[in-house]
């Protein structure tokens, strides 16, 4: 049988794939809601796009609570780079929303488009894969990080202490990663 080709697809995923056949079991209700959760993490990504391009541009929006629009505005007033990738090593990097690191004070910004609850342990990570790519001591930087979600900013500073734990142990965890790596691979032999 000669099979059709569909060029067009390949890389690319379905909503109904076999691969995330737990949809079969969804009522409609169910199919529904994780439509809009899906809906809403496409739309997040949109508007995470749009605030690196305003960014990016220099385009301040205008001044209203929403958090879009306030993370905009502060990352520009802060001189922020966008979408900045912060690598240890392959097994742990990562890219923050806004990141900047000026007078030894590190800012790292992040927009969150939904209304689930947050946690500032993300960028507590960044905080330490910063520290750790550019041989900062958390001891000797002042850190301010924000998240910005519906129309609030919840700024934190998080205690120095609190940036090396994490990084000792994004150290440690790489380490043994880099070992479970070698013996996984020395079983294939």
């Amino acid at each position: 049988m000669k099979f059709n080709t569909h060029y067009n697809l390949t890389g690319k995923h379905a909503y109904l794939a076999p691969s995330k056949h737990h949809w079969v079991q969804y009522t409609t209700e169910k199919f529904e809601q994780a439509f809009a959760a899906s809906s809403a993490t496409r739309r997040g990504t949109m508007l995470h796009d749009l605030a690196r391009k305003c960014i990016e541009l220099n385009v301040k929006l205008p001044k209203t609570k929403s958090a879009l629009n306030l993370f905009v505005n502060d990352a520009i007033g802060y001189r922020m780079n966008s979408e900045q990738i912060l690598f240890y090593s392959y097994n742990a990097f990562g890219t923050t929303d806004a990141i900047a690191f000026r007078n030894n004070l590190l800012r790292i910004h992040d927009l969150k488009t939904g209304y689930g609850r947050v946690y500032m342990e993300q960028l507590e990570i960044y905080a330490a894969l910063f520290c750790l790519e550019y041989r900062h001591e958390p001891n000797n930087i002042d850190l301010e990080l924000r998240i910005y979600q519906s129309t609030k900013i919840v700024v934190h500073e998080p205690h120095p202490s609190t940036i090396k734990r994490i990084m000792e142990k994004i150290i440690l965890f790489d380490k043994k990663i880099e070992e479970l790596k070698a013996l996984e691979e020395g079983s294939w032999r």
